[in-house]
């Protein structure tokens, strides 16, 4: 493939468009950083020494914060159910594929001794969400060391 042409028979605008899409610093992880620092919570971004490169990692609390897209990883609300009209069978794989992944990499970080908090994009609308987030981070704090 030359340039940077459609993929998979796709039109030219939707190629450019998904191409657009981050992965990393996106507009919801942006958010739940500056609420966690504002709560005087100090974090690590994307270690890649744990499983699935999670967004946040507080290790005194040894937690994580995966921040999800409801569209990319099928949250059941009305964004998560959205579906693309034109070659849904690929995105319904691709959606159920997301899922299937983020459920081993919570269970490989579980197996770790880790906590995995996840927020979704959706639920960032709510006012209460961010002081919900660091009380149940902060629950987790760590007793007195021998």
């Amino acid at each position: 493939m030359t340039g940077g042409g459609p993929v998979n028979d796709e039109p030219a605008p939707r190629s450019s468009l998904m191409r657009q899409v981050r992965r990393q610093d996106t507009g919801p992880e942006w958010v739940v950083r500056r609420a966690l620092h504002a709560a005087g919570l100090r974090y690590r971004l994307h270690d890649r020494r744990l499983p699935g490169t999670p967004d946040i990692v507080l290790p005194k609390y040894r937690c994580v914060v995966r921040v999800q897209g409801c569209f990319w990883h099928g949250h059941d609300c009305a964004h998560g159910r959205v579906r693309s009209k034109t070659r849904s069978a690929f995105w319904d794989a691709k959606i159920a594929a997301n899922r299937a992944r983020d459920a081993r990499q919570a269970e490989a970080l579980a197996a770790l001794g880790w906590q995995v908090e996840t927020v979704w994009e959706c639920e960032l609308r709510a006012p209460q969400w961010p002081a919900a987030l660091v009380e149940r981070i902060r629950s987790r704090a760590p007793g007195p060391r021998p």
